[in-house]
C-alpha cells in the first residue's frame, strides 16, 4: 500500500499550498469583525485539513481501512479513485472537474470582492455586475470553489464535515450585513433584496454569473 501513497509525506509542499491559499482568501475577504473573523477561522480549517490530507498524511483512507473495513482492489489516497475503484483515470477526472468548479469560485470570490470594494469607496449600493444576480457572489464564489476543491477533488472526511458548516456560518453572517445594508439604503436594499436571490443565481443565469466573473471593472 505504501507505494501507492507515494506523493504522501510531502509536508513542505502542504505548507506551501496552505500559505499561498490562505493569503489569497484573506487578501480577498480581509475579516473585519469578530463575526468575519469567525467564518474565516472554519474556512482556515477547511484549508488546513485539506491540504495536509493531500500532500501530508492521507487520514481519511487511512481511517476508513482502519476503523471501517474499507476493502478495494485499487487504495489510492484519493477518496473518489479509491471508492470508484477507477485508479488513476478516477483521480485525473475529479482532479479536471474539481479545478473547473474551483476556478469558477475563485473568480467569483475575487470579482465579488473588486465590485463590492468599488461601492463601498464611491459610498452606493452595489446592484450592477454579479450583484444583478446574486446578493452575496463573494460567498457563492467561496462555496463553489471549496466544493470544487475540497469535495470534487479531493473529498476527505474533515473537508466534507466542514463544508455545511462553512454554508450555514456564512449565512448567518450574510444575514447579519444584510441588516447593516437595510439600516444604511432602506427602501433601496429592501427592493434589490426581494428581486435577487442570497446566493443561488435564478434559473437559466448561471452562464451569466459565470461570465460576469470574468470581467474586470
Amino acid at each position: 500500500m505504501n507505494e501507492l501513497f507515494e506523493h504522501a509525506g510531502a509536508w513542505g509542499i502542504a505548507l506551501i499550498v496552505i500559505v499561498l491559499i490562505s493569503w489569497f482568501f484573506y487578501r480577498y475577504f480581509a475579516p473585519k469583525n469578530w463575526r468575519e473573523w469567525a467564518g474565516a477561522g472554519v474556512v482556515q480549517a477547511f484549508i488546513i485539513a485539506l491540504y495536509a490530507e493531500m500532500y501530508g498524511f492521507p487520514l481519511t483512507i487511512y481511517l476508513l481501512i482502519r476503523f471501517f473495513g474499507l476493502d478495494s482492489e485499487y487504495v489510492s489516497a484519493s477518496l473518489w479513485s479509491t471508492l470508484v475503484g477507477l485508479g488513476e483515470t478516477g483521480m485525473m477526472i475529479s482532479m479536471l472537474l474539481g479545478y473547473a468548479i474551483a476556478f469558477l469560485g475563485v473568480g467569483l470570490f475575487a470579482q465579488g470582492w473588486r465590485q463590492v470594494h468599488k461601492a463601498r469607496v464611491e459610498n452606493r449600493l452595489m446592484t450592477e455586475g454579479l450583484y444583478a444576480y446574486v446578493r452575496h457572489p463573494q460567498y457563492t464564489g467561496l462555496f463553489i470553489a471549496l466544493f470544487g476543491e475540497g469535495v470534487v477533488h479531493w473529498p476527505t472526511l474533515f473537508s466534507i464535515i466542514l463544508f455545511p458548516v462553512i454554508i450555514l456560518v456564512y449565512t448567518w453572517l450574510a444575514r447579519r450585513e444584510e441588516q447593516h445594508m437595510l439600516e444604511t439604503f432602506g427602501e433601496d436594499y429592501l427592493a434589490y433584496k426581494r428581486q435577487v436571490p442570497m446566493f443561488i443565481p435564478r434559473w437559466g443565469r448561471w452562464r451569466q454569473l459565470a461570465a460576469a466573473s470574468q470581467v474586470k471593472k
